[in-house]
């Protein structure tokens, strides 16, 4: 399936119409689907940048704009709160930084709360409000970023309690 294809599909349970005038593609069924394609084409599509990767096969594409079309496909619901688990795994620095930036804009520009899993330290503390920490599936801390980086406990479970002197002047 195309980008479009993907990204459209995240919105069908929206749809009001059936599966006969659905799969006739007559009347209102073809005014419901060219409206919901400018929708995405508008909203989506334009905020995470994909314009010039919409018509092309998803799986063709590299893996960083495979996770957008992800997002893509996750924002297409108009969610109130969006939950991303390790959206920016196995990306390069330059993909992360994007994909950061992509869900601070739908944060900021479309009310959307976000909570977000993710191992990447670096892209946690850049964009996060808040943040939870967990060292084996019990909290160990939460606040802000820097009441975070700060921590004892985080320092210890994170880097290692030989390694806390080091990191806390560094940081400081």
């Amino acid at each position: 399936m195309t980008v479009l294809d993907n990204i459209k599909l995240g919105r069908h349970v929206r749809l009001k119409t059936g599966v006969l005038s659905g799969g006739l593609y007559f009347g209102k069924a073809q005014r419901e689907e060219v409206a919901l394609r400018k929708e995405v084409e508008a909203r989506i599509v334009d905020l995470l940048e994909i314009e010039a990767i919409r018509k092309k096969v998803v799986g063709t594409l590299p893996y960083g704009l495979q996770k957008r079309v992800e997002l893509a496909r996750a924002l297409a619901l108009d969610p109130k709160i969006l939950l991303l688990d390790e959206p920016m795994t196995g990306m390069n620095l330059e993909e992360v930084e994007d994909m950061a930036r992509f869900v601070l804009d739908v944060n900021e520009e479309w009310g959307t709360t976000v909570v977000l899993i993710e191992h990447d330290m670096g892209a946690v503390m850049d964009i996060s409000q808040r943040v939870c920490a967990l060292d084996f599936g019990v909290k160990i801390a939460e606040g802000t970023p820097l009441e975070i980086r700060r921590n004892e406990q985080v320092i210890k479970a994170y880097l290692g309690a030989e390694d806390v002197t080091y990191t806390r002047k560094a940081r400081l």
